[in-house]
């Protein structure tokens, strides 16, 4: 591994979507990165399988963050470590072999998510409906996705994802509250939701940096998201569902993501 100062850890959903182009020289950014020697760790709300083909296509060969901050994926070789003393003092994680990754787990596997969706959808008479229980013709429509994109979509490894089945918003905060005095965490995007067991974007990355702490031998500054040392937030001018997970961000170094020379201005910030 090159010598760093820094670690990016930055969010891509918006940036790379499931349709459409990537953010205007993105590609640019992160070939920048990767000639100043920075690793870019990825976070995302998908799965490990969603994310394959955006990986190849830009040429992501760094750890990345999936499901939401339910585990850390590092690519075959990437450290010549064992990570298991990543995760926090107070959690008990193995790392799995999934795909051509090895996982970190800190959310609990399916099926456990899946179980306790079906518990508390009973328990509060709230309707919802797993995506791993449509047809495929429905999940097309539930999606709007193309079919394999769709498929995809529903193959996790930890959390599960589902809508809610013509209920009121009410009931929806009645559903939601419950969950959470159950320790479950809730994401949403758009109209629909996903339930994980223990997923936290702050475990993700704090152990993670250990990890390069590790392979460094020294202390490489992370940057990116809350959380980290240094926070940069790129702001596109539309309000962003608030979550538990994410604390304030009032103090953050803010950045225009419409700004022509945006990625200009976040390498700056990083080599400065």
């Amino acid at each position: 591994m090159r010598q760093t100062s820094s670690v990016l850890y930055i969010a891509v959903d918006a940036l790379i979507p499931i349709r459409g182009k990537c953010a205007p020289r993105f590609d640019e950014f992160t070939a920048a990165l990767d000639q100043a020697g920075i690793p870019a760790v990825w976070l995302t709300s998908r799965s490990r399988l969603q994310f394959d083909d955006p990986r190849r296509k830009h040429g992501h060969i760094h750890p990345f963050i999936a499901e939401d901050g339910c585990g850390i994926y590092l690519p075959e070789g990437y450290f010549h470590l064992r990570p298991e003393s990543a995760v926090s003092r107070s959690r008990t994680a193995a790392t799995r072999r999934l795909g051509r990754f090895t996982c970190v787990p800190v959310a609990v596997s399916l099926p456990a998510a899946s179980d306790a969706l079906e518990t508390l959808s009973e328990d509060t008479g709230v309707p919802v409906v797993n995506l791993r229980s449509l047809s495929p013709r429905e999940l097309v429509q539930n999606t709007n996705l193309p079919q394999r994109e769709a498929e995809l979509a529903r193959q996790r490894d930890f959390d599960a994802v589902f809508f809610f089945a013509g209920v009121g918003e009410q009931d929806v905060q009645r559903f939601l509250a419950e969950g959470r005095k159950r320790k479950l965490q809730f994401r949403r995007h758009g109209m629909l939701w996903s339930i994980s067991i223990g997923a936290s974007v702050n475990l993700c990355i704090r152990g993670l940096s250990r990890l390069y702490d590790r392979a460094l031998r020294y202390h490489a500054r992370t940057v990116g998201i809350p959380f980290c040392e240094r926070t940069i937030l790129l702001e596109d001018g539309k309000s962003e569902q608030s979550s538990p997970d994410y604390p304030d961000t009032t103090k953050a170094h803010r950045l225009i993501l419409q700004e022509a020379d945006i990625w200009d201005q976040l390498l700056d910030t990083l080599t400065a």
